[in-house]
């Protein structure tokens, strides 16, 4: 499958010598050593304006970045998993209001941290059940391990859940343990980013009576034609995986993290709703124009276009943006001027969030600083794939941006 350029931009709205600075800019991050390869993707209107790569895909062997290059995207597994659970919410399976200890017993008679340390915290009753929207919002009061920012993620490290599961376990007992956790805020108060998509997989495991890889299988990937997107690259495609960076933390330079991007190369035990995926430039971009046209793509029709719509307002308490309601600590997204959705970043007021967008362009990213973007009003899609971890390292998404909506002149 192909993501090459479809029309001339400009006859939807680029300037193709602006267009061009997206390549410059993104040069120099490999020419200096920042980054090893990347492949970016803006399409309007259902066209591919700009598709170009840059780069080694791995830098050691020399092999460079081509159009099938497989990238290890992360958390932008939590927008799959959550229009996974969309589809059946619109069977009418449950309701977003319903509470998830009907399905996931463990989460029932939670309990939230007050006070106290790792070693001997103190919590209270949680007032409010956890609920699926909860999870789609993350609401929940869930964290991660390697937040280091909580008492309560100081639990989830202590037990062996910092950033992947201990060896061994599945999504129905990383669940199971994540129930027995205090919570760090009482349900629908506050913003964390966390566990949630990974519960709100399991959930739909046990609603739709399939394995979340099965899922996926057979109600997305497949009608999508998202040949490419799989939980792990076995040896017939291993040439085509990215390798892993990691900033040298003297120079910047990007230096190979093998021990971790091994992991993409094995059979996971644990299908993770919030960061197991592995895919291609080809099939997220179908992914994303499946999301831009309200649902459907190619007479293949997921989500209903109003569905969709909900999916992408902003859901927090009272409107508000995630400066005002999250506890802090990592998140892929800025906070300011932006909400969040059911799965989504929301961008409601552009202008405290410095960034040129349109009110209404949903968005997320991936640890290994992958990135898309959806921006309804322009009917426009951008698509950042390179590999090195934390996304927090360099200011990519944000100038992408920048050099995408210079270049729209219409």
């Amino acid at each position: 499958m192909s993501v090459t350029r479809t029309t001339d931009p400009d006859l939807i709205g680029f300037d193709p010598a602006r267009l061009a600075r997206i390549d410059e800019h993104f040069g120099r991050y490999v020419d200096e050593g920042r980054l090893a390869g990347w492949q970016i993707v803006v399409t309007r209107r259902g066209e591919i304006a700009h598709s170009s790569t840059y780069g080694a895909r791995d830098a050691e062997a020399g092999a460079p970045v081509g159009e099938d290059t497989l990238w290890r995207i992360y958390s932008m597994t939590k927008p799959v998993t959550s229009v996974a659970a969309m589809m059946l919410w619109e069977e009418g399976r449950f309701e977003l209001t319903d509470e998830i200890s009907r399905w996931l017993p463990e989460f029932a008679d939670m309990r939230v941290y007050s006070k106290g340390s790792v070693l001997k915290p103190y919590t209270v009753p949680a007032v409010e059940p956890i609920r699926v929207w909860h999870l789609l919002t993350h609401t929940a009061g869930l964290t991660y391990g390697f937040m280091q920012t909580s008492v309560v993620d100081g639990l989830y490290r202590a037990a062996g859940y910092e950033l992947m599961p201990p060896p061994g376990v599945d999504l129905a007992g990383a669940c199971a343990v994540f129930g027995e956790f205090p919570l760090l805020f009482q349900p629908g108060t506050a913003w964390g980013y966390s566990v949630a998509t990974d519960v709100l997989g399991r959930l739909v495991e046990v609603v739709s009576g399939q394995s979340l890889e099965a899922f996926f299988t057979d109600r997305i990937f497949r009608p999508l034609g998202m040949t490419d997107t799989r939980w792990w690259v076995e040896e017939a495609d291993a040439e085509r995986l990215a390798a892993l960076y990691v900033p040298d933390p003297r120079t910047g330079r990007a230096v190979r993290h093998e021990r971790f991007g091994a992991v993409a190369r094995e059979k996971p035990g644990l299908h993770s709703g919030g960061a197991g995926l592995i895919s291609s430039a080809a099939d997220y971009h179908r992914f994303t124009q499946m999301l831009l046209r309200g649902g459907e793509l190619d007479g293949v029709r997921l989500l209903g276009p109003r569905t969709v719509r909900f999916m992408t307002r902003n859901h927090l308490p009272g409107g508000h943006d995630l400066a005002t309601h999250s506890v802090g600590g990592f998140a892929e997204t800025i906070f300011d001027g932006v909400g969040f959705g059911l799965g989504f970043a929301v961008i409601d007021d552009p202008v405290p969030s410095r960034l040129p967008s349109s009110v209404g362009e949903y968005y997320w990213g991936g640890i290994a600083s992958t990135a898309f973007w959806v921006d309804p009003a322009q009917e426009l899609t951008g698509l950042l794939f390179t590999q090195l971890m934390p996304s927090s390292t360099w200011p990519l998404r944000s100038q992408l941006r920048q050099l995408v909506y210079a270049a729209l002149v219409d």
